[in-house]
């Protein structure tokens, strides 16, 4: 049953239906956190004229129909093709298989775009299997939740949360523009990068902090001397946050720093000759040098608060339950 106040709150974050609809068919493939998202949005605001759908899965495709997501639920990637926006919501890893198998179906002028972490691959990956007179435009919302599936997804998702358009050198001004409407309708803030560029950006602001999540947790469960159920019981909000992170989509992330290597390693070298750094000051006792870094940090927090990208709300902010609406 549909929460009329849940949908007067998206109205008034989203904004009006648009006068007109941005194209004819959008077709969102891979109907996960975030491709429902983007669904549920398109929805909302009517940013096209028929809004389709499709996933490998047919439970997720049942699903996805049982509660309303698209206009139209469709069976295989040649009837996704049919679509003047087709937005690939699916890890870094499957976009070769299904770009070459989406490819033969395409039409000229249809934009082909994706929501991946990693962009300089996706573009390698995809290109050669587009016709002429189709576009490539890979976009990066900066937003989600450890949430997944069909049922995770909420049209506020994108609501002041950052979205990178990186188009290649040869892409057609008009079909970036057309991308940055598209998310900007739903609620972004756009930039566009160079893929080179946004592959750095995000590795030190995603790839490796998500790559230390993983690895403190699993030290921690590995950990002999203390056992699995003491650090489920005695967490302090460090660990706790970093659990959150850990406990993001696995198949994702493999194929982030996969496909990322060159960046996150990159990255990966200078937090190693940082925390060598780190560990010096504590073995030397140097306090000063331990105050100054912590006092560099907590100003790099507060300005990312400042700018909005996050809450100084208590528990910053983390929602409580199992509704990933809240």
């Amino acid at each position: 049953m549909p929460d009329p106040q849940k949908a007067q709150s998206e109205d008034r974050q989203l904004g009006a239906k648009l006068v007109e609809p941005l194209c004819a068919r959008l077709c969102v493939i891979g109907i996960g956190l975030i491709g429902s998202s983007i669904l549920h949005a398109a929805k909302r605001r009517r940013l096209a004229a028929e809004i389709i759908a499709y996933d490998a899965s047919a439970d997720v495709c049942a699903r996805a129909a049982e509660i309303g997501l698209a206009d139209r639920i469709v069976t295989s990637l040649e009837e996704a093709a049919a679509a003047d926006i087709i937005v690939l919501c699916i890890p870094v890893g499957a976009m070769e298989s299904v770009g070459s198998a989406l490819g033969p179906y395409l039409k000229s002028g249809t934009i082909v775009s994706d929501v991946g972490s990693v962009k300089g691959a996706v573009i390698a990956a995809l290109q050669p299997h587009l016709p002429d007179g189709v576009s490539l435009i890979p976009a990066h919302p900066v937003a989600g939740t450890e949430y997944s599936g069909p049922d995770a997804g909420f049209a506020t998702l994108f609501v002041g949360r950052w979205c990178i358009i990186t188009p290649p050198v040869s892409a057609d001004p008009a079909a970036t523009e057309k991308m940055c409407a598209l998310w900007s309708a739903m609620g972004s803030d756009v930039e566009i990068m160079t893929p080179a560029h946004h592959d750095l950006v995000l590795a030190i602001t995603s790839h490796v902090p998500h790559l230390i999540a993983y690895n403190i947790v699993g030290t921690a469960a590995d950990l002999e001397e203390v056992t699995q159920s003491e650090v489920i019981k005695f967490s302090a909000g460090g660990f706790r946050d970093f659990t959150r992170i850990a406990a993001s989509d696995p198949t994702m992330w493999r194929d982030v720093f996969l496909n990322n290597k060159e960046a996150v390693l990159e990255i990966l070298g200078r937090f190693n000759e940082d925390l060598a750094a780190l560990q010096r000051m504590i073995r030397w006792g140097d306090g000063q040098g331990l105050f100054d870094l912590f006092t560099r940090t907590r100003a790099i927090r507060r300005s990312i608060i400042a700018q909005g990208q996050e809450t100084n709300a208590a528990d910053f902010g983390r929602r409580v339950g199992n509704d990933p609406t809240q």
